[in-house]
């Protein structure tokens, strides 16, 4: 029933950004590029990134000192690998649905985000928290396999997965960060005004966020649970929706990259942890120092 789902939206539509366009109009793009690629190809694009948000407080950090000289000149060292290849990402053998060919995008100077709701909770109790900002990113969905041509509804999204580099003292606060935000979050209750069979009252929903498990791949990692009450009248205390499914979100850092990797409404917890751990391996060869 619409009405019973109305507050909920407001939930997601005022406190989440929208992590892709319709996959229709992701189709397109990934078309009208390829037809590009042959005069653009060394054009970058603005990445489209996910619905998660930076767990560190700020974009500070200190100055790094003067080089010291050295009296012997430097053996020749590998070139730092810059900007992230496809090969990378996730692959489509990777999951065990079949999917249709990945649909993505590249880009540079964007913010790092790796649990939007989460910072947004941080931030509104009056806690300092800010995004950081990447080097480099690159962002994919990857979407049940469909005849040409098919309209994908949105349960047809099997994975997305955002990667950004990140300086080496960003990396190593992402996920610290992430632990300071469950402190003020771990339980947060929001409010706000719904229509409800034809009146206007006020409800509210309880948010809550859990670390389901750390350190299961790469140089860190960690697996959330958000899950979030059903919607209730607060004069009455009577329910006004059912109980939403939790959403799992996986974060990984290997060296100077970082994953965010969520799965479509029908993952699991365990197929998450595997789809993660490849991630991770995946990773390796770009990272910053490579595995």
């Amino acid at each position: 029933m619409r009405d019973e789902t109305t507050f909920v939206e407001w939930v997601r539509r005022d406190l989440r950004d929208v992590r892709w366009p319709e996959p229709a109009e992701l189709r397109a793009r990934a078309r009208r590029r390829s037809r590009r690629a042959a005069v653009g190809a060394a054009s970058a694009v603005l990445v489209v990134v996910s619905a998660s948000a930076v767990a560190a407080a700020g974009h500070g950090g200190q100055p790094a000192p003067p080089p010291v000289a050295a009296p012997v000149a430097p053996e020749p060292s590998v070139p730092a690998r810059t900007e992230i290849p496809r090969e990378v990402l996730v692959q489509p053998g990777d999951l065990a649905a079949k999917t249709d060919p990945p649909l993505g995008r590249a880009g540079f100077g964007e913010s790092v985000r790796l649990v939007d709701m989460l910072l947004y909770c941080h931030k509104i109790q009056g806690h300092q928290a800010e995004w950081e900002t990447a080097s480099y990113s690159r962002s994919q969905t990857l979407l049940r396999d469909r005849p040409d041509g098919y309209d994908h509804p949105s349960a047809d999204v099997l994975l997305s997965q955002d990667v950004y580099r990140v300086a080496q003292d960003v990396a190593g606060r992402l996920l610290p960060g992430i632990d300071r935000m469950l402190v003020a979050c771990a339980d947060w209750r929001a409010t706000g005004q719904t229509e409800w069979q034809g009146r206007t009252i006020k409800a509210e929903v309880v948010h809550r966020w859990e670390v389901r498990e750390r350190n299961f791949a790469g140089d860190e990692a960690v697996l959330l649970r958000h899950s979030i009450t059903e919607a209730r009248n607060v004069a009455t205390g009577k329910p006004l929706s059912d109980l939403p499914k939790p959403e799992l979100t996986a974060v990984v850092r290997v060296g100077d990259l970082v994953t965010v990797v969520t799965l479509g409404r029908d993952g699991v917890e365990a197929e998450l942890r595997r789809v993660a751990v490849a991630a991770a391996r995946r990773l390796c060869a770009a990272a910053n120092p490579t595995c």
